[in-house]
């Protein structure tokens, strides 16, 4: 005759569940999400709505990307920016916390300037420039948007600057000179 909940002989408890027994993946970058765009597309039976987001990614630490996602749901857009990004990342020359000299970023009708700064100035950009640099890892600069203000264009002309960027060890390597012969 059997009773409550033993079957077989065996007791059909389980062992207790513990929390911690995953290990949580550490973050490697920290990750903005720069816009969440509302996309409708019309079909016969009326209107579907959808998300996109613009996510940036970066460690601070001279490492940074971008990446856009696209699904029903906003947490599933961001979810998917976020990979994307984690795929766009590039490395970026930093001169100590600063940027090591002028540049334009241009995509499309955006136009970024980016500027070095003196140590202590701060971030002075907007909206989806500021994020990019802020992730970056650059402290000091001074930048700003011309042109067209949509913020993927923003974001990807300020990649375009952040990526025509050279530092002086570069420039020594390609002309086959020490750093401080370039300088001279």
């Amino acid at each position: 005759m059997q009773t409550g909940n033993v079957r077989d002989g065996k007791d059909n408890k389980r062992p207790p569940r513990k929390f911690n027994d995953r290990k949580k993946e550490e973050k490697l970058y920290e990750e903005k999400v720069v816009s969440i765009g509302r996309v409708t597309k019309v079909v016969k039976g009326g209107r579907r709505f959808s998300f996109a987001a613009l996510v940036v990614v970066g460690d601070r630490n001279g490492n940074v990307g971008f990446g856009t996602g696209k699904a029903s749901e906003v947490p599933d857009a961001i979810k998917k920016g976020i990979e994307d990004a984690k795929k766009n990342i590039v490395k970026v020359p930093m001169n100590g916390t600063t940027v090591p000299h002028t540049a334009l970023g241009k995509f499309g009708a955006a136009k970024v300037f980016i500027r070095p700064a003196v140590e202590g100035t701060g971030i002075i950009a907007g909206g989806p420039v500021r994020a990019v640099l802020e992730l970056a890892g650059i402290q000091d600069v001074l930048s700003k948007s011309l042109g067209s203000n949509s913020p993927i264009n923003m974001v990807r002309a300020t990649m375009a600057g952040l990526l025509s960027m050279r530092n002086i060890e570069t420039v020594a390597q390609t002309r086959g000179k020490t750093s401080e012969e370039v300088l001279k």
